[in-house]
C-alpha cells in the first residue's frame, strides 16, 4: 500500500492538469484529424477554436507529451454505458487531481467565501462542441429556465442546491462571471460539481432555447413533441437535455469526446471535440485520441473478449478473478494487464438490517455486541488468501490507508478472527441455548438461521459467503444464501424483509475532511443497514422511521454539524468521531477492502499509470488520470 501511495504521488507530480492557466507564448498546433474539415470551412483553425486562455497541461516524470491520432476501443455491457464518455472524459467546472485535491478545470478560476458564496469565472472565448459561445448565459438559462421552471423541473432545483432548506441567490456579474450565494454554507456544492456523475449547473442555451416555450412558439413545440412521442414541449426538452446520459448527439458538450451515435445502437462512437479547452505545453489540443469506440456486448463475455484483444481500455465488467486468464494472454495478444487498487470503503460488506420487521431479530441486530461477535466470526485472512491471493486488505468498511482520515483502529477493530471470543460474547447475551445440531436458539426458541441476501449478479459474493458460513458455524450460527434480482433485492431490504445483505462498501474510501460524510449517517434509503431511517431523512419525516438508536442519532447529529462547519480542523474532528463510532458499533461488517481491479490496455498506450486507485466517486474510474492525455506510441 505504501508503494501505491508513492506511485500515486509520482503520478500527481507528473501531470499538472488542473493548473491555473498561464499566458504562455504557445503556438497552437493543428490537429491532423480536422484538416479536411477546416479546408471545407466546417470548422475554423485551432487558434480560433481554443479559449483565449486554454487549460495548459504540463507533463513530467513518468508522463510525457503525446501525439495525435488513433482510436480507443472499449466494451460496454449496456447501451446506456455511453455515459462513460462523460465519466472518463472528466471535464468539470472543477475536478480532483491524483491527490484528490480540487482545482479549476473548465473554469478559469473560482472563489469561495465563508463556504456560502461561490464566484465562478469562465474562460473567455470558450466554446461548446458545435462552436456556440460558452458564457454566463448558459448558467442563467439553467437556473432560471430549467431548474426553476415548474414545467421542466416540477420538484425545483436539485437538492444539493439547498442549504438549510433554502436556495441560493444567483447573479450574472458579466459575460464570463457568475455567482451563487447561500445564506448558510453549502459544503456539498463543489464536490457534486466534480463528481463522476456531476451536477451540471449550465446548459447549451443556444441549442435548448429552440425547444423551450419561453423562446419558441409553444403550440409548434407541443406539436413537435407529439410527433416524437412526448406529451408536451417540456417532456421533449427533458429528453433532448441529457448532459450525463449523453444519448443525444445533437446536444453540444464540453467533454473531450462528442457522442455521434444516435440510440438505439450497439456501437457508439465518441469523436474528438474540436473546441476542447485543454492543450499540452507544446500547443497540441487535447485529446490526443481521435475517437473512442464503444461496442456493446454481454457483460459475461467481456472478460473473454478483452482477453482476445477486442478492447484497448477495459476495467468495467472485469473482476480480480479474471486476472490470471487475462495475464496468460498478455504477451500473445499484445495488450497490458495492470492491477489498480479499488477504493471503496470495503470491496464487500455485510449489512445487518437494523430496520428488519421481525421484532426478535430487530432487537438482536441492534445490539452492538451481537454485531461485533458476527464480525469476529468472519475469517478475513482465509477469504483474502482463498479468493484474492492475499492482496486485499482485511479491513472494516472505512477510510483506506490513502485517506488522510485513516486510522488503524478504524480499519482493524473487531476484525481479528476469534471464534472463542465471539462465542463468549454470544453466550453473555443470553444466546447460550442450542439445538441438537449445535445451532444457537433465539430468545423465542427459533434456531439462529441467518439468511444473507445477494443481488445474484456474480459468483464472487456467493464464494465469500460460503467462507463466512464456515466461520459463523463455529459460533453456532447457520448462514443461508439467498440470491435475487437487484430490484427485488433492494425492495426486500427497504420493506424490512431482509435480515442481512451483502454489497459493496462505502462508495468513498478516500475521504478528505472537505468531503461529505453523509454515507456514515442515516441519510439515505440506499444505506442497506438502515433504509427506513434513511428514507425518513430523505422525505423529511413523510415516510420511513425516525432513528431511535442512540449511536445512529449521534451520527445524524455529527453529520448535521459537519454541514455548517467552515474549517478543516472542525470537519476533520467530525469525520473522525463518525469513523470511530462505526469502528466501535460495526453497523456494517466489512470483509475485505482494496481488492485489485484488472485494467487492460493496449500495449502501445502511454500516459496510463501502471498502478493507481480505481474508484467511482471520487475518481470517475479513469477520469482523474485524464484519458484525454492517453496516446499511442509510434
Amino acid at each position: 500500500m505504501i508503494r501505491l501511495l508513492k506511485k500515486t504521488a509520482v503520478l500527481a507530480a507528473g501531470l499538472s492538469v488542473l493548473i491555473a492557466s498561464q499566458a504562455l507564448a504557445l503556438s497552437p498546433v493543428e490537429t491532423p484529424y480536422f484538416k479536411k474539415m477546416i479546408a471545407k470551412g466546417k470548422i475554423p483553425p485551432v487558434a480560433e477554436r481554443l479559449p483565449a486562455e486554454p487549460q495548459v497541461v504540463k507533463f513530467s516524470g513518468e508522463r510525457s507529451i503525446g501525439q495525435h491520432g488513433g482510436n480507443i476501443r472499449t466494451l460496454i455491457g449496456r447501451s446506456k454505458d455511453v455515459r462513460y464518455l462523460v465519466v472518463w472524459g472528466y471535464a468539470r467546472l472543477m475536478g480532483y487531481d491524483h491527490n484528490f485535491e480540487m482545482n479549476a478545470d473548465i473554469l478559469k478560476e473560482y472563489k469561495v467565501e465563508d463556504g456560502r458564496v461561490f464566484t465562478f469565472t469562465l474562460r473567455k472565448g470558450h466554446k461548446w462542441s458545435n462552436g456556440d459561445a460558452f458564457t454566463s448565459e448558459d448558467f442563467r438559462y439553467w437556473w432560471e429556465d430549467v431548474a426553476n421552471n415548474k414545467d421542466i423541473s416540477p420538484s425545483g432545483p436539485p437538492v444539493v442546491m439547498l442549504a438549510e432548506g433554502k436556495l441560493p441567490t444567483f447573479e450574472v456579474l458579466d459575460e464570463v462571471t457568475v455567482r451563487f450565494t447561500w445564506e448558510t454554507p453549502n459544503p456539498f456544492f463543489l464536490s457534486r460539481l466534480a463528481g463522476a456523475s456531476p451536477l451540471f449547473v449550465y446548459r447549451p442555451s443556444a441549442y435548448l432555447k429552440k425547444f423551450h416555450a419561453k423562446y419558441t412558439d409553444e403550440a409548434a413545440l407541443n406539436k413537435k413533441a407529439k410527433t416524437e412521442g412526448q406529451r408536451n414541449w417540456a417532456a421533449l426538452h427533458n429528453r433532448l437535455d441529457n448532459m450525463y446520459k449523453f444519448s443525444n448527439p445533437d446536444q453540444p458538450t464540453l467533454q473531450p469526446w462528442v457522442n455521434i451515435t444516435r440510440p438505439p445502437a450497439t456501437r457508439f462512437t465518441g469523436r474528438r471535440n474540436p473546441y476542447y479547452h485543454r492543450i499540452d505545453e507544446e500547443g497540441r489540443q487535447l485529446p490526443y485520441i481521435n475517437k473512442i469506440v464503444m461496442n456493446q456486448s454481454d457483460g459475461k463475455l467481456i472478460p473473454a473478449k478483452a482477453g482476445a484483444g477486442e478492447s484497448d481500455l477495459q476495467a468495467r465488467n472485469l473482476a480480480f478473478k479474471d486476472f490470471t486468464f487475462l495475464k496468460e494472454s498478455e504477451a500473445r495478444v499484445g495488450y497490458k494487464v495492470n492491477l489498480w487498487r479499488s477504493a471503496k470503503g470495503a470491496h464487500l460488506a455485510l449489512y445487518p438490517n437494523l430496520n428488519v420487521n421481525d421484532p426478535v431479530w430487530r432487537k438482536l441486530l441492534r445490539t452492538t455486541a451481537f454485531r461485533n461477535a458476527l464480525s469476529l466470526a468472519v475469517d478475513r485472512e482465509l477469504i483474502n488468501e482463498s479468493l484474492y491471493f492475499g492482496l486485499a486488505l482485511e479491513h472494516n468498511n472505512t477510510a483506506l490507508p490513502e485517506s488522510p482520515l485513516f486510522k488503524e483502529d478504524y480499519a482493524l477493530k473487531w476484525t481479528e478472527f476469534d471464534p472463542d471470543k465471539a462465542n463468549e460474547m454470544l453466550d453473555a447475551l443470553g444466546l447460550d441455548k442450542r439445538d441438537d445440531d449445535g445451532i444457537r436458539l433465539l430468545p423465542d426458541g427459533r434456531p439462529m438461521n441467518i439468511i444473507v441476501e445477494t443481488a445474484g449478479e456474480d459468483t464472487e459474493q456467493t464464494d465469500v459467503l460460503e467462507l463466512v458460513h464456515d466461520g459463523w458455524a463455529e459460533v453456532g450460527i447457520k448462514l443461508f444464501t439467498k440470491p435475487s434480482q437487484r430490484e427485488v433485492f433492494r425492495n426486500r431490504i427497504f420493506s424490512g424483509e431482509t435480515l442481512i445483505s451483502i454489497w459493496g462498501g462505502f462508495e468513498n474510501g478516500l475521504p478528505t475532511p472537505g468531503m461529505n460524510p453523509a454515507e456514515l449517517a442515516p441519510t439515505s434509503q440506499q444505506s442497506l443497514q438502515w433504509p427506513k431511517w434513511g428514507q425518513f431523512f430523505e422525505t423529511k419525516g413523510q415516510a420511513g422511521e425516525a432513528p431511535d438508536l442512540p449511536m445512529a442519532k449521534k451520527l445524524a447529529e455529527l453529520n448535521g454539524k459537519w454541514l455548517v462547519a467552515t474549517d478543516d480542523d472542525a470537519r476533520t474532528d467530525l469525520w473522525q468521531q463518525m469513523l470511530q463510532i462505526h469502528a466501535d458499533e460495526t453497523f456494517t461488517i466489512g470483509i475485505v477492502a482494496g481488492v485489485m481491479q484488472p485494467v487492460v490496455t493496449s500495449g502501445k498506450m502511454k500516459n496510463i499509470p501502471d498502478e493507481a486507485v480505481y474508484n467511482w466517486d471520487p475518481g470517475a474510474m479513469f477520469g482523474i488520470y485524464r484519458p484525454d492525455t492517453f496516446y499511442y506510441a509510434k
